[in-house]
């Protein structure tokens, strides 16, 4: 029932507000396995197991960009999405713009830039694979494997502000040119908290893929 509650109040929020963006206090959320090869007071280098996630792309300025795309992705994870035979019918099905799979929450939300673009994302739970996990409705949602992959990541609380964002990638581009480190692709903003949490306990993160260490 909390977590029933919880993500209405979320999707409330994102529309209502247009706000930044999401996770659940609740321990029970998912998130990527990883493992920290090295850290460096709030900078660390992290390497990532193999994912699915569930993308999107939008147009605008990037917190009304983040915003329509966590709600195309709530959309699908809440139900508008083919049912998998391979998905056990007594799980949670939910009513919407056809019967589907409730799909469960992780954390974080990414948002990356790709030209005049954003892509949003969700990552999928492990429990699934490609040929498990319930298709969108939605052709506006993809769903994409990502490879095993080294990241560096710096965490910072505050908001998901450009000023915020902005000094904090400063921060992690000069560690990366310190420590010679190349980036491999566009960096990532994750956010792991709903807009009400107050910003000195919210944990945000910005990531770039880079080549494998030594």
């Amino acid at each position: 029932m909390f977590m029933k509650v919880f993500l209405f109040l979320l999707i409330a929020s994102f529309a209502i507000a247009g706000c930044s963006i999401v996770q659940t206090v609740s321990g029970d959320i998912e998130q990527p396995t990883y493992q920290v090869i090295r850290t460096n007071d709030n900078i660390q280098i992290r390497f990532y197991d193999p994912m699915i996630i569930a993308q999107v792309t939008v147009q605008g300025p990037r917190d009304q960009a983040i915003s329509r795309g966590f709600r195309l992705l709530a959309d699908f994870i809440f139900g508008n999405n083919t049912q998998s035979t391979d998905i056990a019918m007594t799980a949670p099905v939910q009513q919407q713009q056809q019967q589907g799979q409730k799909i469960a929450m992780t954390a974080p939300v990414q948002q990356s830039k790709q030209g005049n673009e954003w892509q949003v994302s969700f990552v999928m739970p492990k429990a699934y694979n490609m040929a498990s996990i319930p298709k969108p409705v939605d052709n506006r949602v993809e769903l994409i494997t990502v490879a095993e992959q080294y990241y560096a990541v710096i965490e910072f609380s505050g908001r998901s502000s450009a000023d915020n964002l902005a000094r904090h990638q400063t921060l992690l581009d000069t560690y990366m040119q310190e420590h010679n480190l190349i980036a491999k692709g566009e960096v990532k903003y994750a956010f792991y908290n709903p807009p009400w949490t107050p910003p000195f306990v919210r944990r945000n993160e910005i990531m770039y893929p880079i080549s494998v260490i030594n």
